[in-house]
């Protein structure tokens, strides 16, 4: 692995513009140390991952047959085993701070400099050593505010920590003290943009701004723009750090150097084809919080090759939305991962998908499966495997492969309440 590449340089460090095939030698090699080391001292992954053998993870397809740990899991994961559920590798009294998410989830932020990995980002974002940065991510509870923090910290910036809210004291802040950059939520930006034209405040000194949390639509961008300051995006988690970042090119986001990323079948850990709609899946090459294909919940998709900027890691096209697409059905939950199941109880289904209408106030569903061949018995033993799975009944409509749309949808809620 190499190290950090000289001022003024175009990417953070020499791992951005890696061979690619070098990346995934190296990025699989750490990823074997890492499940090793989880099984040997975290008992959760011990028991998560007892039937694995860490020297036989080699590539993506391998990586494929592991088992996902879902977003959705950890409450109870944890309230089974606080304070982590077992997934961390570090003991409570050797991590720097523990940051409490809704549900609550809590999570670990270990001692090492740059825990999340936001310098590269902010770093493709234009942030450079000597930059004062206005950083209006929460530093209440969640870490939001800390990741940023510190991965400008790490980059040798320093930071006005603003946190949420108090809109005209912030603005006050950023007028005296003529900050470079901002790290924040888009939507808080576009607030101090909106009220610094009010008001006359002078922002003007704000000439680069890391969002996240947020969407960020090309309308929200070109107003912020509009005031002179460029906006790049980045994707993260509380569990995860950075996933994904924008660099100058504005080409969809590329994958963090240190996460493995996977698109796959939403309810499943089944890689879709390159381009495809699916869930995001990451593996992080973390030491203190080896989370192992671990499912966000969040779409997305691959774009084909490197990016212009020269940064040759895979990229994504951004958040795309949300992976979960639980309905309610005549009074019971369908889920994405009880469709899944049907499919696998019939090798003939290519692809399925659950479309949930209304017709004369009636909920009515229909299990579309894309199979080679249309063969009346299929039908019927899917719709009976359908009522097994989900206690529900449903339609089965056998389609030609390929008639449904590859956007990632596994259960289609088409009602109309107007």
């Amino acid at each position: 692995m190499s190290g950090r590449a000289a001022a003024g340089a175009p990417h953070y460090d020499a791992l951005e513009t890696r061979d690619p095939e070098t990346r995934e030698r190296q990025q699989f090699a750490a990823l074997r140390d890492r499940i090793a080391a989880a099984k040997r001292s975290a008992p959760g992954w011990q028991r998560i991952l007892a039937d694995v053998d860490p020297d036989r993870v080699t590539d993506r397809a391998s990586l494929a047959r592991l088992p996902v740990t879902r977003k959705s899991d950890l409450v109870e994961l944890q309230r089974a085993l606080l304070p982590f559920g077992g997934l961390t590798a570090t003991d409570v009294g050797h991590l720097r701070r523990v940051f409490v998410s809704p549900g609550p989830i809590y999570d670990p932020e270990g001692a090492r400099p740059d825990y999340w990995r936001f310098a590269r980002a902010l770093y493709a974002a234009g942030f450079r050593a000597g930059d004062l940065v206005h950083n209006s991510f929460s530093y209440h509870l969640t870490p939001g505010g800390a990741m940023l923090e510190d991965g400008a910290l790490a980059l040798g910036c320093a930071v006005v920590p603003g946190g949420v809210g108090q809109t005209e004291l912030q603005l006050k802040a950023i007028e005296d003290l003529k900050p470079s950059g901002y790290t924040g939520t888009p939507s808080f930006l576009k607030i101090l943009v909106d009220k610094a034209r009010e008001t006359g405040a002078d922002i003007s000194s704000l000439g680069k701004a890391m969002v996240s949390g947020e969407a960020l639509p090309p309308s929200l961008r070109a107003e912020i723009e509009r005031d002179g300051i460029s906006v790049a995006q980045s994707y993260a988690s509380a569990d995860l750090g950075l996933i994904a970042y924008e660099s100058s090119a504005r080409a969809g986001l590329i994958v963090d150097e240190g996460a493995i990323l996977e698109i796959v079948r939403p309810g499943t850990g089944d890689p879709v084809a390159e381009g495809e709609v699916g869930e995001v899946v990451v593996s992080v090459l973390n030491p203190d919080y080896p989370l192992i294909r671990f499912a966000t919940g969040d779409l997305s998709a691959y774009l084909e090759g490197p990016s212009p900027c020269g940064r040759t890691g895979p990229r994504i096209k951004g958040w795309m939305g949300r992976a979960d697409q639980t309905a309610k059905l005549r009074g019971m939950f369908v889920r994405p991962a009880q469709i899944a199941e049907v499919a696998k109880r019939h090798p003939e289904i290519l692809r399925a998908r659950l479309v949930i209408e209304s017709r004369d106030h009636q909920d009515r569903a229909t299990l579309l499966c894309e199979t080679a061949v249309a063969d009346a018995a299929l039908a019927r033993a899917i719709g009976e495997s359908f009522q097994a799975v989900a206690k529900l009944r449903a339609e089965v409509a056998l389609v030609a492969p390929g008639a449904i749309a590859r956007d990632g949808k596994v259960i289609e809620d088409a009602r109309k309440y107007d």
